[in-house]
């Protein structure tokens, strides 16, 4: 099993969607080929999409990150994102012809399971992506 942190533990005193994508690489890299097969990259982008919505909604709306970490585990990649509010995310109304709300809905499609943990300072949002 592969983990890669962010966050107090890991050192970084604010996690960035940018800190949270490098992560994400950084646990695939062992899945990678020289060139990598289109089922690696297709998780690649998905991995780099759901971690990006999720630490972007944690960043506007939750007062930041407050860890991260990806790691293959077993047929898996876990992506786990936390953050200081206590409220559950939830599928927000779509303005026609506006930009946003489906990002919940593109993590929900995207992972093959998604858990959130509501504890008393915050929560932890873990999305599962299965591994080709």
């Amino acid at each position: 099993m592969r983990v890669v942190e962010a966050g107090q533990a890991a050192g970084v005193r604010e996690i960035s969607c940018a800190d949270a994508r490098i992560a994400v690489r950084e646990a695939l890299a062992e899945l990678d080929r020289d060139p990598p097969s289109s089922e690696v990259r297709r998780l690649r982008d998905d991995a780099l999409l759901v971690v990006s919505e999720l630490t972007a909604n944690a960043l506007l709306h939750a007062g930041g990150v407050t860890h991260f970490s990806a790691r293959l585990n077993g047929a898996e990649l876990e992506l786990t994102v936390g953050d200081g509010s206590t409220d559950v995310p939830r599928r927000q109304p779509v303005a026609p012809g506006l930009p946003g709300g489906h990002g919940w809905m593109v993590v929900q499609r995207l992972g093959s399971r998604v858990d959130v943990a509501v504890r008393p300072d915050g929560k932890t949002i873990t999305v599962a992506l299965a591994l080709p």
